[in-house]
């Protein structure tokens, strides 16, 4: 049989037949009884077994086993699935965990015990392994909620393991022996060997299985239960007892940043996405100081260095400088983007990890699949019932108490042991004591019985002679009061239970705030990401593309993940994935990387229909295409042949001069069309009609300038990403040369191409479109000199981080604008009871734009309060100059009405 760490195997498939979970209680017994049919086959085709090799003979051997082997495997995997593999509702602990803890409450005195004590000890319950007890006790505390740890417990970041059990020491937290332990109401069991008792089930009051989450593989059936945060378990169980609605979600040791839009309560199909924490120190260094749940610092590093070797990423070095926190700095090449290579990380890296949860635990000696929500709301009323059952104990025992105090003072003030002497046997002597209670049986809460009468006898005569009867009523009174506060705890048991969670949160609850960080993440496309460390070729004539093809042209570098997109000279259009060698078709007139969510390169075409048709012209853009399947560009008539091809990565519309043969009696041979004047439209369009008559020669006139409308950008805030789908804030309109500005809290600032794979910090207070001219304007304090100042500047220097305050350890940035003229608001302490009018600052009149590096004026000597932002003044903004140049020209469609043909059979949208 395995140890037990076995049962701690992730299964390389999550995702377990919710069938091969289930046991079909429906079941006739006489057919359970039946013995196990085992078909001995040599051939399978669909849902038939053959004996040989000819299909469909209906042959088949059919072997009924009999006798113990029918039941062995059934009693094995109801053993791993009851007793090792998955926890129990009640507690939340597998058998080797419980038996850990019983053990350790068994030994301790309040000082550490070895844990090899605490293992041998526990093998007295568990029957497997030393090994397997030693490993599932580090597994608990290293996860800091039930052992007070000393010595070397291994360490969940870098994935090191613990020191040999001789070597370290362990005793109960303070919190497990509060919530695990009552012995007056453990439901309680033998041991395996019958010689001693342990608990079927810790008398648990938190829910401490989703606190620690819990992962096992059975035989047909696993279970993953994430993690939670101490503190919102709490919050939530008090929330269910006063009826309200709560939502529960993972929080991790190792910290990082989660996606739990798909956690689905934690039951199978839902996921949870997490990434390390990556922050850029400079152009050439990223820093991860937060792991993914699931990995350590060793197998993060692997994988970072094992898609460098692939080519998926480029990275000069690695530091591992973890030690109490994470620290792994990634140095990268001149050159090389950091956002590109943090979004590269994600993608190929173990920076990002997908966990599927699936809740599943024991219930009644059955497995039971549910979610976290009901885990808690069983946990919650559980703990109310435990809380009930302690307090119905607590006032028996009052009850009995206050019950023989009174007898006591009776018995002693009506000097009934005086009498003692008279009596010589038991049955006479408690006759004689029943009698004398008679007349005071009424103030009793219950009967007197023999072992009442049995104690009373007992007591010591100097205890007699010195009774105290005002002390023994004081005493009295108190168990009432008491007796009173336990009986009102039980009628309202669910204040008392809101109460002690309450309790549990101020005790314990200081340092266990939430450490991973919730966030919705944005997807990567890999295409975009991927480091492009390998060169494509293409043979024209003959019609290949590949990255083998090293004697043909070069086209441009790619990955093994990139698509190729192909145009043909017959009209023929193709997308295939990059690969060493691949034919795509003779006379390849443009190969390039086909980005399929790309709407802004448009492909301007002039095309011959058929052999000796008339010639047309169209503007397309490609997307929406299946791979490998050959498109046609042309209105399908065999002979069709492209006469001119361009490809405009920002919609660049081109002016082209046509040439006609001489035929016939033509009189203009030569005239102008701009490609501006077109609409863009589908791939499949046929176009507008260039000539009628056969084209010569078609030359460019005059370069294009983009046709398209400025790009709208947005930043979501949800995902802190720029967008092109209007998600979130808007930033503008931007055309190719604006960009945006960007504004941290440490008073640093950039300007940056607003790139829609851009990263940004955490402390960024602003970012907006930048106006080259428009000031910034700001209102620091300097460590230094510990005075304010107040500066305006321009950005002058792009694509470069800046800091505009001073960079002393204590200079902080207060507040700062982007407005043309900002009001700036100083409010003062008060001064021996006296309260300073605040001051208004007109920024504009108070200092000139200076340079970014400029100390600024000094903005007060006096100490302030607070420094706020008001609303600036009035300030007409110059209109935005948009050059001439890149104006939208008019948009020429097929199906105007207005398109004419003049006399020699050209449209009527002619240059000269």
């Amino acid at each position: 049989m395995k140890d037990e760490e076995d049962d701690n195997i992730i299964p390389n498939n999550e995702e377990n037949n919710s069938e091969e979970q289930s046991i079909d209680e429906n079941q006739d017994a006489d057919e359970a009884d039946e013995s196990i049919e085992i078909v001995d086959v040599k051939h399978f085709e669909g849902e038939h077994f053959y004996d040989n090799e000819e299909e469909g003979d209906g042959s088949e051997t059919i072997t009924k086993v009999t006798g113990m082997y029918k039941d062995w495997f059934l009693d094995y995997a109801s053993y791993v699935i009851l007793e090792r593999a998955v926890p129990a509702i009640e507690d939340g602990f597998k058998p080797v965990q419980r038996r850990i803890m019983h053990s350790l409450k068994e030994l301790d005195d309040g000082r550490y015990n070895k844990v090899a004590n605490v293992v041998g000890h526990t093998m007295q319950y568990h029957p497997h392994g030393d090994a397997s007890i030693g490993d599932a006790m580090v597994q608990i505390g290293q996860k800091d909620l039930l052992i007070d740890c000393q010595g070397n417990w291994g360490n969940i970041l870098t994935g090191d393991g613990a020191a040999a059990s001789r070597y370290i020491e362990a005793r109960l937290s303070k919190f497990a022996l509060e919530v695990l332990y009552s012995p007056k109401i453990t439901d309680w069991g033998v041991s395996y060997d019958g010689r001693r008792a342990e608990p079927n089930n810790l008398p648990v009051k938190f829910p401490l299985l989703l606190a620690q989450g819990a992962e096992g593989i059975a035989v047909g059936l696993s279970t993953k239960v994430l993690p939670h945060n101490f503190n919102e378990l709490i919050d939530a169980s008090i929330k269910i007892l006063k009826g309200k609605s709560f939502t529960l979600y993972p929080d991790f040791m190792t910290a990082g940043i989660a996606d739990v839009s798909n956690y689905n309560d934690g039951l199978r199909g839902g996921r949870v996405r997490v990434r390390a924490k990556i922050a850029q120190i400079d152009k050439n260094t990223l820093a991860i100081t937060q792991i993914p749940f699931s990995t350590n610092t060793g197998t993060l590093i692997d994988s970072i260095l094992k898609a460098n070797d692939k080519g998926k990423i480029k990275i000069k070095k690695i530091e591992d400088n973890t030690a109490a926190d994470v620290e792994i700095l990634i140095h990268l090449y001149p050159g090389v983007s950091p956002d590109k290579t943090i979004d590269a990380l994600f993608a190929f890296t173990a920076c990002e990890t997908s966990v599927a949860p699936l809740g599943c635990v024991i219930e009644d000696n059955k497995p039971l699949f549910i979610g976290v929500s009901e885990m808690l709301k069983i946990s919650t009323h559980r703990t109310v019932d435990l809380l009930r059952q302690e307090l119905e104990i607590q006032l028996e025992e009052l009850k009995n108490k206050w019950h023989f105090s009174t007898l006591e003072k009776i018995f002693i003030r009506e000097e009934m042991y005086i009498d003692f002497k008279l009596y010589h046997d038991k049955e006479s002597l408690f006759k004689y004591m029943y009698d004398r209670f008679e007349p005071f049986k009424k103030s009793f809460v219950r009967e007197i019985t023999d072992e009442d009468l049995q104690r009373l006898t007992q007591i010591p005569m100097i205890r007699i002679t010195r009774f105290d009867s005002d002390k023994a009523d004081d005493f009295i009174a108190k168990l009432e009061d008491e007796m009173k506060e336990v009986e009102y705890n039980l009628e309202h048991i669910t204040d008392f239970a809101i109460a002690y969670f309450t309790k549990l949160k101020e005790k314990y609850g200081k340092g266990r705030e939430r450490q991973t960080e919730l966030r919705i993440f944005d997807d990567i496309e890999a295409t975009k990401v991927v480091l492009r460390n390998t060169k494509l070729y293409v043979d024209r004539a003959e019609g290949f593309v590949g990255t083998s093809l090293k004697k043909d042209e070069y086209v441009t570098d790619c990955s093994d993940i990139d698509d190729v997109i192909v145009f043909l000279r017959d009209g023929s259009m193709m997308v295939t994935k990059v690969d060493a060698k691949t034919f795509v078709g003779k006379d390849i007139i443009h190969v390039a990387i086909f980005d399929k969510s790309d709407k802004r390169t448009i492909y301007n075409v002039v095309y011959r229909d058929g052999k000796s048709g008339p010639s047309y012209i169209k503007r397309f853009n490609v997307s929406g295409v299946t791979r490998d399947k050959l498109y046609d560009l042309t209105n399908g008539t065999k002979g069709s042949q492209i006469l001119y091809f361009t490809h405009n990565p920002n919609g660049e519309a081109e002016v082209i001069t046509v040439l006609l043969r001489q035929v016939g009696t033509i009189k203009k041979l030569k005239y102008d069309i701009d490609f501006a004047a077109l609409a863009i439209k589908g791939r499949a369009s046929k176009g507008n009609l260039a000539s009628k008559y056969p084209i010569k020669k078609i030359e460019i006139k005059e370069k294009g300038i983009s046709t398209l409308l400025p790009r709208k950008i947005w930043y979501d805030d949800t995902v802190q990403r720029l967008n092109v789908d209007a998600r979130g804030e808007l930033l503008g309109e931007f055309r190719p040369n604006d960009k945006i500005l960007i504004i941290q809290q440490s008073g640093k600032l950039k300007v940056v191409i607003p790139e829609l794979t851009t990263h940004f910090e955490e402390d960024m207070i602003v970012l907006e479109k930048w106006i080259p001219k428009k000031p910034i304007s700001a209102i620091y304090y300097d460590g230094e000199k510990e005075r304010y100042y107040l500066k305006r500047f321009l950005v002058e220097t792009e694509n470069k981080e800046e800091t505009f305050i001073t960079e002393h350890a204590n200079s902080q940035l207060e507040i700062v604008s982007t407005d043309y003229r900002p009001v700036a608001q100083l409010v003062y302490p008060k001064v021996k009871g006296v309260q300073k009018d605040s001051l208004h600052i007109d920024v504009e009149e108070f200092i000139a734009i200076k340079g970014i590096k400029a100390l600024g004026n000094q903005l007060t000597t006096e100490k302030l309060k607070q420094v706020n932002l008001l609303d600036p003044l009035p300030y007409e903004a110059p209109e935005e100059i948009i050059p001439e140049e890149i104006e939208v020209k008019g948009e020429l469609n097929a199906d105007d009405t207005n398109v004419q043909l003049d006399e020699d059979g050209q449209i009527g949208l002619v240059l000269e």
